[in-house]
C-alpha cells in the first residue's frame, strides 16, 4: 500500500522534527525501500581500518554508526508495529550511546554490518507495506510523547538521511 500523507507536528516529539523535515514528499514505503542504497554506497570504498576510526574524540566509528542505524530502525519499527496493532501500552525510550557501546560493532566487518542494515530495512518495509490504511493514523506513546505510525516511518527515513549527511561531511569529507 502506498502511503503519501505527511505527519502533523502533533504526531511526533519536537526532538524528531528535523528528521521528519528531511524526508521528501511521496510514498514513504518507496522512499524507505529506495534510499538505503545511497547510504550503503558510502561504505563501499572504505577499508576496514577507515571504518574503525571516529572523526573526532568521543564520536562513533563508521562501524558503530552502521550498528546504530540498524538498532534505531529496529526500535522504531517495533514501536510502529505495536502502535499499528492498536497496543496503547506506553513504550520506553532507549539510550543510543548505551546501545552503541554494547553492540560490539567495531569487532564486525563493514559488510556484515551493511548486510544487517539491509535485512533490517527489508523487515521494516515489509511491515509498513502490509499495514491497513487505518493503521497509519494510529497514535501511541513512546519516550513519553505521542507518536503516529506515519510519523515513525518518516522518523526512520529522516534518521538515516541525518546520519548520511554526517557520514558525508564529517567522516568522508564530501559535500552533503
Amino acid at each position: 500500500m502506498a502511503y503519501t500523507g505527511r505527519p502533523a507536528a502533533a504526531e511526533f516529539s519536537a526532538f524528531y522534527a528535523g528528521y521528519v523535515a528531511r524526508v521528501p514528499a511521496g510514498d514513504i514505503v518507496a522512499i524507505l525501500r529506495d534510499q538505503l542504497a545511497d547510504t550503503l554506497s558510502l561504505f563501499e570504498p572504505l577499508a576496514e581500518a577507515d571504518a574503525e576510526r571516529p572523526y573526532a574524540e568521543g564520536k562513533w566509528t563508521l562501524k558503530q554508526m552502521l550498528g546504530h542505524l540498524a538498532d534505531t530502525e529496529r526500535v522504531m519499527a517495533y514501536r510502529a508495529l505495536r502502535i499499528a496493532r492498536g497496543d496503547t501500552t506506553p513504550l520506553p525510550g532507549f539510550e543510543e550511546n548505551d546501545y552503541a557501546r554494547a553492540a560490539g560493532s567495531d569487532a564486525r566487518s563493514v559488510d556484515d554490518l551493511r548486510n544487517e542494515l539491509v535485512t533490517t530495512r527489508a523487515a521494516t518495509v515489509a511491515l509498513l507495506a502490509g499495514l491497513p490504511p487505518a493503521a497509519w493514523e494510529r497514535t501511541g506513546t513512546a519516550s513519553e510523547a505521542t507518536v503516529s505510525v506515519r510519523a515513525i516511518a518518516c522518523i526512520i527515513a529522516g534518521h538515516e538521511l541525518h546520519h548520511r549527511g554526517i557520514i558525508r561531511t564529517r567522516y568522508l569529507d564530501l559535500e552533503a
